[in-house]
Parts: C-alpha cells; structure tokens; sequence
C-alpha cells in the first residue's frame, strides 16, 4: 500500500489550484477538475471530504464553487492528507523485529516532517519546475 494514495495526490492537486486562484473568487469544481487533471465526480467526493475537514468552504449560487478556507500559510499539507487518507503510516503493522520498528518510527517522523510545510510552501516547488526550464545553448 502506497503512503499517499490517488486520494491524497488529487486532494494536493485541488488544493493547489485554489492556492494559485484568487482567493476572493470561488472556483468551481469543474474548473479544479480540468486543470489538476481529475476526473470530476471523484474530485466532488474529496472536496466533500476536505470541506469537512475546514480545509475548504463551498459558495452556492451561478457564481458559487470553492474556496480555502483559511490562510494558505494555516493549511499543512499534512492536515490535508490526513482529510483524504484518513491516517498516515509507512507499514500497516508493527513488525516482529523491534530494531525495524525503531527504522520504521523514524521514517514515519521524517515524512511527518515534509508533510508539515504549508500549502503556500508548494510555491517553491512550482520555482524550481520554472528554474528547471531554463536551459542555455
């Protein structure tokens, strides 16, 4: 089993989006769907799923859709994995080996650590894509 399933990586990609749209103006569903590339009916199901976790708020009406509830700098990225994926484990037991369990606990510790940057955090990300499409001749 995958640490971040489809689940997790679409709900970042959604996530995404609404962090590089003003947030003043609702986005709606199908647009978060055509650009993060997720098909439409499974990314409704994670917006229910993030909007009961405060992540982020609907708007009704012709120019309703979603919005981050928050700062973007407020929202961990952990916070929304956790929406999506329920827990975040490295194993789904424990071993009989406590010297592995001890491995496996750090592993757990270290990925808990990425996983604490904020949404706003992912802008650095989206400079070093930028910065990798430079290329001299």
């Amino acid at each position: 089993m995958a640490l971040i399933s489809s689940k997790g990586i679409y709900g970042l990609g959604a996530m995404y989006e609404l962090l590089k749209h003003d947030n003043n103006i609702p986005l709606k569903a199908s647009q978060i769907a055509i650009s993060a590339d997720i098909p439409l009916n499974y990314l409704e199901q994670l917006l229910g799923k993030l909007k009961k976790a405060g992540l982020v708020k609907s708007v009704r009406g012709i120019n309703g859709g979603f919005l981050l509830s928050k700062s973007p700098k407020d929202i961990l990225i952990k916070d929304i994995i956790i929406a999506l994926e329920d827990k975040i484990r490295v194993v789904d037991d424990k071993s009989n080996n406590h010297i592995l369990d001890l491995f496996f606990d750090d592993i757990g510790n270290e990925i808990a650590t990425m996983l604490s940057l904020s949404l706003v955090d992912l802008k650095k990300y989206q400079d070093r894509y930028n910065a990798s499409l430079h290329y001299n001749i």
